[in-house]
């Protein structure tokens, strides 16, 4: 996993008030922090729609599934029709949750865990070694890629409004959410909260 700011509205938080006082006479006014908390605290979103951040997320197309369900967001993705794959996100095992088919509970066994990781390790090599071989018998990318597991890395640029990113981080900082999205989500919350300290604080980030 890997996460970066690729960019954001230049003195987003200054847009947003901005654009939020188009009806009053003081629209220059340099305070914006009460303003921004106000208009979160009483539901008026639209204010954070003036402003939008573009992130970089380099994950597994397993999770990047999960990503691309947030349709207020624009995508790009790296295109394994294009491209060839090299790299592969290995994840820990952990117990299905019995009570809550979306949770998943850290308490397997060694002998398990050591299991799962020479799995994951056969699993990617064997893929790969037909994967190449596809490839070089003149298979196209795009027909050789359906032997690849889900944990093959892609990269993605996620570009959304701020409004966007705080229902994005409302959702998936929450105990329901799959471990590796979770860190996602909390990777990007950080590095939110420099750029947007008014919001970060109304928003408790």
């Amino acid at each position: 996993m890997n996460i970066n700011l690729i960019s954001i509205t230049p003195d987003a938080e200054k847009i947003m008030a901005y654009c939020a006082r188009v009806s009053s006479p003081h629209q220059d006014n340099p305070e914006y922090a009460g303003l921004l908390k106000y208009c979160a605290e009483h539901g008026h979103w639209s204010v954070f729609e003036m402003a939008d951040a573009t992130i970089e997320i380099t994950t597994s197309r397993a999770i990047a599934q999960q990503i691309l369900r947030h349709r207020s967001f624009c995508f790009q993705e790296f295109s394994q029709r294009y491209a060839e794959v090299a790299e592969r996100e290995e994840y820990e095992a952990r117990r299905q949750d019995l009570k809550n088919r979306q949770n998943s509970i850290d308490d397997l066994d060694p002998e398990t865990m050591d299991w799962w990781h020479m799995a994951q390790e056969d699993l990617w090599h064997d893929a790969m070694k037909t994967y190449i071989s596809a490839l070089d018998r003149g298979i196209a990318k795009e027909c050789a890629r359906m032997i690849l597991p889900l944990s093959t890395q892609t990269r993605l640029y996620m570009k959304g409004s701020i409004r966007s990113w705080i229902h994005y981080l409302n959702v998936r900082l929450t105990p329901g959410t799959q471990l590796e999205h979770w860190e996602i989500a909390y990777a990007i919350k950080n590095l939110l909260r420099h750029p947007l300290p008014a919001v970060a604080e109304v928003m408790g980030w």
